[in-house]
């Protein structure tokens, strides 16, 4: 998703809080760089344990991410940017090889449903060439309501939100918003039936 910039030059905010907000900020700024280390070092030590590990597997979620819910199970291998703006609600399972690039917040529901490789991704670069240079981005949230249903290899692009009960099958580019209690397929995605 890419878009035209004015990155607004007498923001005189920190990088990470204008980042967090939606705003544009500098991918490179050394307070962002930190927090990408700091998960990167959680995902790594995550990534490294295996299913057995259920208490130390735990501990390293509760570290890495925002919030975790009960009974919540996350199959490794994950990426993430930042952790700390992922909020997943209890029941759910993720299938191996999630991407989740939270430059802003991703919110996932109660007893939703990961299918393996899928991306959810918020950042947004702009069109222009010498602001994508200089690092310039902003991003927009997700939510994934209670109940859903990503089939494998699902991408779900910046500001998008998916209703609750709705199943996407796999292999779809999800870049609108989508309603409760729908089939949705293809790129882009689109609704074929109720469900």
């Amino acid at each position: 998703m890419t878009e035209h910039v004015d990155p607004l030059p007498d923001d005189r905010r920190p990088m990470l809080e204008r980042m967090v907000s939606g705003d544009w900020y500098l991918a490179d700024d050394p307070g962002i760089v930190e927090a990408i280390h700091r998960s990167s070092d959680l995902t790594a030590a995550f990534n490294a344990t295996t299913a057995r590990e259920v208490d130390r597997r735990r501990e390293l979620l509760t570290e890495l991410l925002g919030a975790i819910g009960e009974d919540t199970e996350i199959r490794t291998p994950i990426q993430v940017d930042y952790g700390t703006q992922i909020r997943i609600g209890a029941r759910s399972f993720v299938n191996f090889g999630l991407v989740a690039l939270d430059v802003v917040d991703i919110v996932i529901g109660d007893d939703v449903q990961i299918g393996p490789n899928v991306q959810l991704l918020t950042p947004i670069h702009p069109l222009e060439a010498d602001l994508r240079r200089s690092k310039w981005e902003r991003a927009e949230p997700i939510t994934i309501g209670d109940n859903v249903w990503l089939g494998g290899g699902v991408i779900v692009c910046p500001g998008v939100t998916i209703g609750a009960n709705t199943v996407v099958g796999a292999g779809a580019v999800v870049t609108k918003d989508l309603p409760a209690g729908v089939l949705a397929v293809g790129n882009p995605a689109r609704v074929i039936r109720d469900l």
